[in-house]
């Protein structure tokens, strides 16, 4: 990741609602959770929430599909963790003790 995109996907979710979004998307996992939900659950209205995915879309840092007549958001975890790794690439002078592993893999979460 370079320092652009790192300003892009950081002011994307320096937003609060925005960041209630991200957090809940990145809970719900690679399922995602549909824009009527997500609208109820964090009390946004629906063309608020709207824009608010549309900016972190624009930023890639969710991405949508789909399904019949419900469009379901999900967060990019590789986006996420792209920016993690950039974010402490340097930490403590490449110590990586004080820095724990903070990727995230949503389909640890699965089982079989």
């Amino acid at each position: 990741m370079d320092k652009i995109l790192a300003v892009k996907s950081l002011a994307s979710i320096a937003q609060e609602a925005r960041l209630d979004i991200f957090r809940l998307l990145v809970q719900a996992g690679e399922a995602g959770l549909s824009a009527g939900l997500l609208s109820e659950g964090l009390k946004i209205p629906p063309s608020t929430l709207s824009f608010h995915l549309k900016e972190l879309s624009n930023a890639g840092m969710v991405s949508s599909r789909q399904e019949s007549r419900f469009v379901y958001y999900f967060a990019n975890y590789e986006a996420m963790n792209l920016l993690l790794a950039y974010l402490t690439e340097n930490c403590c002078a490449g110590q990586a003790v004080c820095c724990p592993d903070l990727s995230c893999d949503p389909s640890e979460g699965e089982t079989s």
